[in-house]
């Protein structure tokens, strides 16, 4: 990323990256929200970065939500063990 010092908008690129997972999470207050949302009208650095960085948040929770892969004896032993309990 370039000048993390940069402000657009009325707040730094460093203040919205600081912020990035909570805004793609939605976890934002409302004004924090409008602040950064203003702040990316303009700043094609942080559009670039954040972009990015929210497909590789959108991906790790795709790879995450699938359920892994068991060879057929370990299926079979936990299936047992459960059965017992």
């Amino acid at each position: 990323m370039a000048d993390l010092d940069r402000e657009v908008a009325g707040i730094r690129c460093r203040e919205v990256l600081e912020h990035l997972s909570s805004y793609l999470d939605g976890d934002l207050a409302d004004e924090e929200r409008r602040r950064i949302d203003a702040h990316l009208l303009d700043c094609d650095h942080c559009v670039s970065f954040g972009g990015h960085f929210g497909e590789a948040v959108a991906a790790l929770r795709r790879q995450l939500q699938r359920a892994p892969d068991l060879a057929e004896d370990v299926a079979r032993r936990l299936r047992r063990r459960l059965a017992k309990e």
